[in-house]
C-alpha cells in the first residue's frame, strides 16, 4: 500500500503534467493562421515530430495496456501479433509515407479522404460517401477505446470510477484539440510518445531487477515464470496444432494490414511532413520507436 506522501507526489506530478500538456497545446494552437494549419499543420512538420505523433496516435492505450495485457494472458503466442504490427508499421514508413506525402502535396489534399477524392475525381462522390460512413462508424469505437484507456488510467491512479475518468480525459483533450486542431495535437502527441517510449523501455528493466530480489513471488525471472506457466503459455502457437496453429500465426500477422493506408489518423501524419529530407528522418525515427516499444510491451506482459 502506498504511503500518503507517495500518493500525493504522484498526484502532484500528474497534475503538473496535465497542466503543461494543456498549456503546450494552447500555445501551439496560437500558431494556427489558416485552414491548412488547422487540418495538417501547414504541411510543415519536422520529421521527428511527425514520427512521434504518428506513433503516439497509432499505439496509445494499445502499447501501454492492450499488448502487455494480451501478452500476459496469451503468453509467447502473442509474439505473432507484435510481428504483424511491426511489419505493417515498418512497411508503411518505408514504402508508403514518402509517396503519400508527395501525392498529398501534388493534389493539395489536407486529409486522407480529401486525397482519395481528388486522386480519383470521377469517383469522388461515392468515395466521399462510403469513406465518411466508414470513418464515422469505426471511429466511434476507436475513439471510445482511447477514452476508455484514459478513464482506466485515472481510475487506477486516483481510485475513481472509470466513467468519471473518461469525462476527465475528454475535458482535458477536447478543448486544445478544438482550439488548435492538428497543430496542437501533433506536438502534444510528441510529448506523450516520448513518455511512452521511456516507460516501455524502463519498466521491463525495473521489473526484471525487482522480481529477481523477491523470493516470495511466483518466479524470479522471465524464463522461470514461463517454465512454471506451462506448455500452452510457452508455445509459439498456444499449444495448438494443425489449422488451429495456422490460425494463431496468420491471425497475428494479419494485423499488419491495418497499418497499410487504412488508418486516416496515421496517414495524415505522413501527408503533413515538410519535405523529403524530413520524411527520411521520420521513417527512421518511427521504425526505431516501434521496435523498442513492442519489445518493451511484450516484456512487460
Amino acid at each position: 500500500m502506498q504511503s500518503p506522501n507517495v500518493s500525493q507526489t504522484i498526484i502532484t506530478v500528474f497534475l503538473v503534467y496535465l497542466v503543461f500538456l494543456i498549456g503546450f497545446g494552447v500555445y501551439q494552437g496560437r500558431k494556427v493562421k489558416s485552414g491548412e494549419d488547422f487540418a495538417i499543420a501547414g504541411r510543415k512538420l519536422p520529421g521527428f515530430i511527425a514520427a512521434m505523433s504518428e506513433r503516439a496516435t497509432g499505439e496509445s492505450s494499445w502499447a501501454l495496456l492492450g499488448l502487455p495485457g494480451f501478452a500476459y494472458a496469451s503468453g509467447i503466442s502473442s509474439i505473432w501479433t507484435a510481428v504483424g504490427c511491426v511489419a505493417g508499421i515498418t512497411t508503411a514508413w518505408a514504402l508508403l509515407a514518402w509517396r503519400l506525402r508527395d501525392e498529398a502535396e501534388k493534389y493539395d489534399a489536407v486529409t486522407f479522404m480529401d486525397y482519395l477524392t481528388k486522386r480519383h475525381g470521377s469517383l469522388a462522390k461515392p468515395i466521399r460517401l462510403v469513406g465518411s460512413l466508414t470513418i464515422v462508424f469505426f471511429f466511434f469505437f476507436y475513439v471510445g477505446a482511447q477514452f476508455l484507456g484514459g478513464g482506466k488510467t485515472f481510475s487506477t491512479m486516483f481510485n475513481i470510477s472509470p466513467v468519471t475518468g473518461i469525462f476527465i480525459t475528454a475535458a482535458i483533450i477536447i478543448p486544445y484539440t478544438v482550439y488548435g486542431g492538428f497543430q496542437s495535437v501533433v506536438y502534444t502527441d510528441t510529448i506523450q510518445a516520448i513518455l511512452m517510449i521511456i516507460a516501455l523501455v524502463i519498466a521491463p528493466v525495473v521489473g526484471i531487477f525487482y522480481i529477481a530480489n523477491q523470493p516470495g513471488i511466483f518466479a524470479n525471472s522471465i524464463p522461470a515464470a514461463l517454465s512454471a506457466a506451462g506448455h500452452e503459455y510457452t508455445s509459439l502457437v498456444g499449444g495448438l496444432s494443425g489449422f488451429g496453429a495456422l490460425t494463431v500465426v496468420l491471425g497475428g500477422i494479419s494485423w499488419m494490414f491495418g497499418y497499410l493506408g487504412g488508418t486516416p489518423q496515421l496517414t495524415t501524419r505522413f501527408m503533413a511532413i515538410k519535405d523529403d529530407k524530413q520524411t527520411k528522418i521520420a521513417r527512421n525515427t518511427g521504425i526505431l520507436w516501434t521496435f523498442l516499444a513492442y519489445i518493451g510491451a511484450l516484456m512487460i506482459g
